[in-house]
This record gives C-alpha cells, structure tokens and sequence, in this order.
C-alpha cells in the first residue's frame, strides 16, 4: 500500500543530495535506490538489503522487454559513434567545408554548420571540429574562445533534439518509465516529439550563433576577447592529450554514407507500416533503429578497410569498444528506472501530486521545473543525470495538476542543458575548451553571458507555455533573442565609442 507522507520522497532527497555533494549522479541514485530499498523492508542485514536490491529491483529493470530494447539499442549507437570518432571521416568532413573560407562570418558560420552536421556525438562533436578549424581561427584573427563558444553551442544543444540518437533514446527511456507507472496512453516517441518545439534553450543556444556571427554583435568578455584575437592576442590553454584520430586517406564519404545506409535501412522497414503518418510501436521502431545502426557500422568498418585506414580486425575492435562505453549511461538508466520504480512502491508520485493539489498553481510547473533541473546540472555538471532525477518528480506533478505536460518535459531538458552550459565542470565546457585550444575559464567566462541571456529568455517562455501551450511561443523566444542580442552589442559598442573618445 503507498504511502502519502514526506518519508516517500526520502530516496529522491538521498539522490540530490549526494549527487550534489560528490558531483556524481551515480552515487546519488545508488544511494536513493539503497535508502527505498532499506523503507520498503525496514532495517534488515546489510546483505539481506542488497541482495534484496538485486533480486527485486535491478534485475526486474533489466528483464523488462521495454528496458532490455533501450538498453540493447544504446549498445548499437554506442558502438556507432565510436567507428565515427575514430575513422577520421569527420575530420575530412570538416576540412572540405574550410575550403570555401574566407572571413570570418564564413569561418564561424561553417563551424557552426559542421557541429550541426555531426551529430551523432554530443562529447565527440568537440575533439573533431575544434581542432580542424583552430588553425583557421588563428589565422583569420578569431578568438578561441569564440570557436569554443560555437562549438559548445551546438554538441548538446543539437543532440538534444534528435529523438534517434543516444541522447533522444535516453531520454525517451525516461519518459516511457513515468508514463507506463502513470497509465498514460502517450508512447515516449510521440512525448519526445511533441515537446521539441519547448526545448527553447535548445534553439536558443544554436540560433545565437549565426546571429552573433553575420551581425557581429559580440558582447560581454566575448566582444574583448575578439579585440585582442584581433591584436593576435590568443587565449590558449594548456597543452592537452586529447587529439582526434586523423588519417591522409579518410574520406567525407565516412560520415554522410552511413548516415545514408541508416536512413535507407530505417525507411524500408518502418515505411511499409506508415511511418512517420502512423503510429509504430516502440519495439518495432527500437528494432528498426538498432538494425539502421548496426547496418551503418557495417558500411563504415567496411569503407575504412576499402580505403586503408583500419584493417576489419581494428575497425570491429573500435565498435566493440565503444559498445562497452555505454556501460556508464546504461546504469545511470537502470538505476534511474529503479528510482522511479521504488518512489511508486512508497507512493512519492502521489504525495507529489497531493502537495501540488493543494495550491501549486499548474502554470508555474513549467518554470520551476526548468530552474531545478538547471540548479541540479550547474552543481553537478551532468544534463544526463539531472534528467534522471527530474523527470519522475515532474511528469507526476503535471500529470495531477493539468499542467502543460510537452511544456514542462521540454523545461527539463531545456533547464538541463541550461545549467550543463554554465557549468565550468561540465564534461561539454571541458571538451569545448580542450578542442579548441582555449583555457577552460576563458571558456566559461565568455560564454556565460550568452547563456545567461538565452536562459532568461527561455525561463519567460516556460512562464507563457504554463497558460498558452503553443510551439508559436519558440516564435517569440527566438525574436526576442534577436531584438536583445543587437541591443546588447549596441550598448556595448557605445562604451567602447565613449572610451576612445
């Protein structure tokens, strides 16, 4: 029988605290877990707790048909982005786009274009971008801290929104656990599409760059260290280890020709039953997505022995390789199921929703989700972890109330990545800085104006969607983006006007 007190949310109050105080969400969704165990079953013996733990929760978690295809699917993306990482394709990618460079609008808008193009690794985006056009930068007088900033500005932000890669697949994992408990008829699929258009963070951290780029309308640190990159004043950090593989025979033909055979091999199993117009289940669509996966790695391992650059022995020991890199996302995910599997049991979900029924207004849902999950990813660095921890507290809260649900899912993951950019310990802030050659506080100094501005932005436009739930509010977030950015470097070229005189 559930429980209706406070004592309910002792597991998730484990969870944030930990997770703050030691900077890993593992840590503290072990500990959550631990702790709901220990009520469920009173004090028992230590072995008797954590061999209850096992038996009755993480493994239920790993045979549940939902679970075992998310997880299975990370494997196959896994190992994808690691061939793509490793091929050297996306360098070669970025090297033929430079050819057409020539200023520096060009210069930072085909940075841009060349983080939006490689995707398919939010942590990898930096190490194969930054280092092609450092040089680049150096040479045409731009600051590092700017190709880090744009850089930045479109990992996470660009793989936050694609439903079909590790990021979407992870997130949808999220959902999918809250509506199933819920017994909500919205699969996790249509959730995740129907709250891109409130991911206003998103948007608002990709659409800056271009603006900033073709109006030269630098502002802040930023606007000053352009003056000095100008006066061959470079900010360089310290020398690091991490380089991306490269190789004279890579092709760019390595990134867009598995893409292709992916989209080729996703298109003919899910067109027959009318996909993307009709409904698909879950399963079928994890099967067809793991198959498109498995299909591209294939082409790719295969395109680098044809080419020279890995012998098929190397090339399936990187993918096997990087299928065991997802380890790490898939225990924050079990663990996060059985969090939210265990708050049920104790009946968190219904307190929430009894003290959210009490006189929480139901527009400000949207709002307070978006500055918690922002709070929570700034102390700890992790967009990935706060989402883990968010999404059980929110959807139960907006699901009780009547609050916008799309709206406030989006603020989660808008808050997330909110704070994951304003954070110097963010592995994001980190890899930007170190591929492109930028000190990391430099880094975090000039860039946090304009997150902070996108951030303001977007916390208003969570206030709106909690009355209006419109997709046209992304509208006026990106308007409003453009009428403050040009007044911020008018006001910023006034003051270097005064100061010359």
């Amino acid at each position: 029988m559930e429980q209706t007190d406070i004592s309910s949310l002792i597991p998730i109050a484990f969870t944030l605290v930990l997770s703050l105080a030691t900077r890993n969400v593992v840590i503290g969704l072990f500990a959550g877990v631990l702790s709901g165990v220990v009520m469920l079953n009173d004090w028992l013996h230590p072995l008797d707790t954590f061999g209850i733990l096992v038996q009755n929760h993480l493994v239920p978690q790993l045979t549940d048909s939902y679970n075992a295809g998310v997880l299975v699917l990370l494997v196959f993306i896994g190992g994808f982005v690691a061939l793509m990482e490793q091929s050297g394709g996306g360098q070669a990618f970025a090297l033929k786009v430079t050819h057409w460079v020539s200023s520096k609008c060009r210069a930072q808008i085909s940075s841009w274009l060349g983080g939006i193009v490689i995707f398919f690794s939010d942590l990898g985006t930096p190490l194969i971008v930054g280092p092609v056009f450092r040089p680049l930068f150096d040479k045409l007088k731009l600051s590092r801290q700017k190709l880090a900033f744009i850089i930045d500005s479109t990992a996470s932000p660009v793989a936050i929104l694609i439903p079909f890669i590790g990021w979407g697949v992870y997130i949808m994992g999220l959902l999918q656990k809250e509506f199933t408990a819920l017994a909500l008829d919205i699969t996790d699929w249509q959730a995740f599409v129907q709250a891109i258009p409130f991911q206003f963070y998103a948007f608002l951290a990709i659409f800056i760059v271009p603006l900033v780029a073709l109006k030269k309308l630098d502002f802040g640190p930023m606007a000053d260290a352009e003056q000095q990159a100008e006066r061959g004043v470079i900010a360089a950090g310290p020398q690091q280890q991490l380089s991306p593989f490269t190789h004279a025979s890579a092709k760019a033909s390595f990134v867009w020709a598995p893409l292709l055979v992916m989209a080729i091999v996703l298109i003919s199993m899910l067109a027959p039953l009318g996909f993307p117009f009709a409904k698909v289940s879950g399963s079928v669509f994890r099967a067809a997505l793991s198959s498109a996966y498995f299909f591209a790695a294939m082409t790719l391992i295969g395109l680098m022995a044809v080419y020279g650059v890995r012998k098929l022995n190397d090339g399936i020991a990187v993918y096997l390789k990087g299928m065991g890199n997802m380890m790490q996302v898939a225990i924050v995910l079990i663990l996060a199921w059985t969090l939210s599997s265990i708050g049920k049991e104790l009946g968190a979900a219904a307190y929430i929703a009894e003290q959210a029924q009490a006189g929480f207004p139901y527009w400000l849902v949207p709002a307070v989700a978006f500055l918690l999950s922002a709070i929570i990813s700034f102390a700890t660095g992790s967009s990935w972890g706060t989402f883990a921890i968010m999404m059980p507290l929110v959807i139960p809260t907006a699901v009780a109330i009547d609050a916008p649900l799309y709206a406030s899912i989006g603020a989660v993951l808008s808050g997330g990545l909110f704070g994951d950019h304003c954070s110097p310990i963010s592995e994001t802030t980190i890899l930007s800085s170190t591929g492109s050659g930028c000190d990391q506080f430099e880094h975090f100094r000039t860039q946090l104006p304009y997150a902070l501005l996108n951030g303001g932005i977007a916390l208003a436009c969570f206030m709106v969607a909690g009355l209006m739930e419109s997709p046209l509010i992304l509208l006026a977030a990106l308007t409003a983006q453009l009428c403050l950015v040009y007044l911020l470097a008018r006001v910023h070229n006034s003051k270097l006007a005064v100061q010359a005189a």
